[in-house]
């Protein structure tokens, strides 16, 4: 089973930074990729970011050139950085991870997700 607990979020003015992290902790046999999601009030959960562990990036188009995904593979650990931030950035944010474990003879692919983190833009 993974853990993942995420910290930051906040509360910032329009135009202000912010930033998350997730750990993961736990077995898991393989980590394909590790990222960030949001979901504001009313609207579907949506990818903001995500990161493999060949630090191949995907980002949301209403996000780039603003926030920047990074990890630490040995820590098992994604950062957001978020930068220029705008109030239709305000949702709660989730840590997601993608990876595989074998279970003879298959991989088997897993996804977990954390609790959850708050970030509230005022404009």
């Amino acid at each position: 089973q993974v853990r993942l607990v995420e910290s930051g979020g906040g509360s910032v003015q329009a135009g202000g930074s912010l930033s998350l992290s997730c750990a993961a902790s736990g077995s898991i046999s393989k980590i394909d990729s590790m990222g960030w999601y949001r979901e504001a009030p009313g609207k579907q959960r949506e990818l903001v970011a995500s990161i493999t562990t060949d630090s191949t990036t995907n980002y949301a188009d209403s996000v780039k050139g603003r926030f920047t995904i990074s990890r630490d593979n040995a820590k098992n650990t994604v950062y957001l950085q978020m930068n220029s931030l705008k109030p239709e950035d305000g949702a709660v944010y989730y840590c997601n991870l993608d990876g595989r474990e074998y279970r003879f003879p298959s991989w088997i692919k897993r996804s977990y997700w954390g609790q959850g983190t708050q970030v509230t833009v005022s404009s």
